[in-house]
């Protein structure tokens, strides 16, 4: 199970309305191995510095739209742990 285009659409849509430059999905959605109960892992990097409160909006606004599970990790947020995976595996939007 992946994204739709619908999704994806409503995904930028949301992120132009946030102030984000780039969005991306990693995860199970990305490689589609999703289940029913995924969530769905999102990775951002904002135009200019961004305050937890715009970036919690923007997970809220894309649960309210899509109406499943979002995680949400700004690009200079990325534990180092995993950030070789994470940036390997996402897939712009």
């Amino acid at each position: 199970m992946g994204l739709s285009a619908q999704q994806k659409e409503i995904i930028r849509a949301l992120a132009r309305k946030s102030g984000i430059a780039s969005v991306s999905v990693f995860g199970s959605m990305a490689s589609g191995t999703a289940r029913t109960d995924s969530d769905l892992d999102v990775l951002v990097r904002f135009n200019k510095p961004a305050t937890l409160l715009k970036l919690i909006g923007f997970k809220q606004a894309l649960e309210e739209a899509l109406g499943i599970k979002v995680d949400v990790v700004e690009e200079g947020g990325i534990s180092p742990y995993m950030k070789d995976r994470i940036l390997s595996e996402a897939i712009a939007i």
